[in-house]
């Protein structure tokens, strides 16, 4: 008789026992392998205040087990194979994930990989972002690669063999033992992931996913494989939020809502295109408020450049910043698109790859050359993303600047400024540039020779901290105007300053010692909403103070009337700033002011609840003063939410909706 008939249960039970042992084996080897690679990826990043503790490690290993779960369900022989393959995907995203952050400071999203062209900028850098120490994250494949494929070859031969198809076939008992592992493997890891993730959120890291500043802070609570687990959710969630989920009628009535209002933006005839082909510089302070203007503490001036800068700019000192969660990026966002921000996160985060009309967008078309300027890392507030959709021809971050004044998270607003006219003073004309400052940045706290207010009693708190930085900003911008008029830009450029947020300090009491008077509750809400505004024309022409209400959203479509572009054709909010009347500024928590009154909502969201102030009185009147801008000042948020949500811009180009 054949031997290879005479099948020995005993033979193929051992056999099948070994495979199923090296299934397990190998299952084994790929948690610690990839528990290993994930560690070194955590340590080799160093983020500040990101080093993994226990619940982080409980979260790796919970995301570890549910993405090897499925292995569980194929037979025995093949999950050794089918771990390999899975350790190969993980490892090479993990290695990109390096090499990307080491030069975006950021992890690649789904936005990324569906612009991969981006990427290209690294171009040679690629090669230099490479460490020999990364060959660790490969070490384990010398064995499992050999192992995996012998193991492999050897199962096949047998399972070719009759003896191995006769022990070998369906085995009902072992297909549910099968599945049973598997399963419990998904029940485990979600625990593992649930519970850290629940108390974090909860607690320190509430609000996280409603308000994400930056894909690291996700990555701290999530680890690494749960960072793209959501950052897949939320791509889904929000394609699936789409323009396809808006009625006809409200694309319609949205289209028409800037129609309607494009004589806002437009403004006096006789000014338009007056400083056509002038330069344009914008410097976006950081938590700048207004009421340091013309202030003094212990008889010294705070801003005493700014100050004399009123006299030839034209200087509004009823501006407030329209931000929300997304706080810096919103202010930008605002500025440069004319658009409100989202009622939770931030635009440059959460709709990055849609469709905007932008201020460096419509100058770039004119044939201007634009560049931002910030220097800290390109990948905070996903601004290397956002900013080439914007229409920037490039993008000067924390890497192109030499740290030569170290103050705060990065380098000195003076060489900041000096660095960066320096870079757009080398380029084509006329130009564009956005500079944001952090000198300033919350806690203030700037090196000892930096300090040069006598700020009293508040010496080495953080209020007398915040005026001391609010001094070392202005004595940069004093330095900016010098070096600009020393080359000879000056006179040839519109120059715009303003603050982007509050300063986060609450309590009335610093404030009463250096205004000198009591703080009301209407003073407290103009101070937290109001930022300074200047605007310095080429000829310093229309300089002046100006107490009308005004917006962070008002800016571009004056900028764009004084350069002569048309803003018919575009999707732009706010108000020219030239046009006195009928003027309204809402706020992104649903106040408003039309510069008589000033609105407040509730905590409930009903009108009649809310406050409403009285400017001239500077005292709360009744609520139905407030009540003729309460549709409108809905409407405005409603529709910009549509448009960003819902990239309507890309629809109205795109369909019969646009307007010839």
């Amino acid at each position: 008789m054949n031997p290879i008939r005479q099948a020995r249960p005993d033979t193929a039970g051992r056999k099948s026992s070994a495979a199923s042992l090296f299934g397990w084996l190998s299952f084994v080897f790929f948690l610690a392998a990839m528990m290993g690679k994930l560690i070194y990826f955590n340590r080799t990043l160093a983020i500040p205040n990101m080093a993994m503790d226990r619940d982080d490690y409980l979260v790796a290993l919970g995301s570890l087990l549910i993405a090897g779960s499925w292995t569980f369900w194929a037979k025995e022989r093949w999950r050794p194979l089918l771990l390999l393959l899975l350790n190969a995907a993980l490892t090479l995203l993990i290695f990109a994930d390096l090499i990307y952050f080491r030069y975006f400071q950021d992890f690649i999203t789904i936005p990324v990989l569906l612009q991969a062209g981006q990427v290209s900028s690294l171009g040679e850098s690629i090669a230099s972002l490479i460490h020999s120490k990364d060959l660790r994250l490969f070490l384990d494949w010398l064995v499992l690669i050999p192992l995996t494929v012998g193991h492999v070859r050897i199962r096949s031969r047998e399972y070719r063999s009759r003896r191995a198809f006769i022990s070998g076939g369906r085995n009902p008992r072992r297909m549910m033992q099968r599945a049973a592992a598997g399963l419990l493997a998904i029940i485990v890891g979600a625990v593992l992931v649930a519970v850290p993730v629940k108390h974090a959120t909860s607690t320190w890291a509430k609000g996280l996913f409603s308000s994400v500043w930056w894909s690291a802070s996700v990555y701290n609570i999530t680890g690494l494989l749960g960072f793209h687990g959501y950052d897949a959710y939320r791509y889904v969630k929000e394609k699936m939020m789409g323009g396809s989920s808006l009625s006809e009628a409200e694309i319609k009535e949205t289209e028409a809502w800037f129609s309607a209002h494009l004589p806002d933006r437009q403004g006096p005839a006789s000014s338009f295109g007056r400083y056509a082909g002038s330069n344009v510089i914008i410097v976006q302070a950081e938590a700048f408020e207004n009421f340091v203007i013309g202030a003094k503490v212990n008889g010294q001036e705070i801003t005493p450049n700014l100050n004399a800068l009123r006299k030839e700019s034209l200087y509004f000192t009823r501006f407030f910043h329209q931000t929300g969660q997304g706080r810096t990026s919103d202010a930008d966002f605002g500025v440069n698109a004319g658009l409100h921000p989202l009622p939770s996160g931030s635009v440059f985060i959460r709709y990055p790859s849609h469709a905007f009309d932008t201020l460096p967008g419509m100058l770039r078309a004119e044939g201007y050359r634009t560049g931002a300027f910030h220097a800290y890392d390109a990948g905070f507030w996903n601004r290397y993303i956002m900013y080439q959709n914007m229409g920037y021809d490039f993008f000067m971050s924390k890497k192109d600047y030499v740290l030569d004044e170290p103050v705060g998270w990065t380098v000195g607003d003076k060489s900041f400024f000096r660095q960066s006219v320096e870079r757009m003073s080398s380029e084509p004309k006329p130009f564009y540039s956005f500079l944001i400052t952090l000198a300033s940045h919350h806690p203030y706290k700037l090196p000892e020779a930096a300090q040069k207010l006598d700020v009293g009693p508040y010496k080495d708190t953080m209020f007398g901290d915040y005026l001391q930085s609010m001094h070392y900003v202005d004595e940069a911008v004093g330095e900016m105007i010098a070096d600009l008029k020393q080359r000879g830009l000056w006179d040839k450029t519109i120059w715009v300053f303003y603050g982007d947020h509050d300063n986060s300090i609450g309590g009335t009491e610093p404030l009463s010692w250096l205004l000198g008077h009591p703080v009301s509750k209407l003073d407290m809400l103009e101070m937290k909403n109001q930022v300074p505004l200047f605007i310095h024309l080429p000829d310093g022409a229309q300089s002046g103070t100006y107490d009308t209400v005004a917006g962070q959203l008002d800016v571009a479509p004056t900028l764009l009337h004084w350069l002569g572009i048309d803003t018919a054709g575009s999707y732009m909010m706010g108000h020219n700033l030239l046009q006195p009347d009928g003027r309204l500024v809402v706020l992104r928590n649903g106040s408003y002011t039309d510069g008589s009154v000033f609105y407040v909502p509730s905590a409930d969201g009903l009108f009649e609840h809310g406050t409403c102030f009285d400017y001239v009185s500077r005292e709360k009147t009744d609520v139905t003063r407030c009540q003729p801008q309460e549709a409108e000042a809905k409407r405005r948020l409603t529709v910009s939410d549509r448009v960003i949500m819902h990239n309507l811009i890309k629809r109205f180009r795109q369909s019969s909706y646009a307007e010839p």
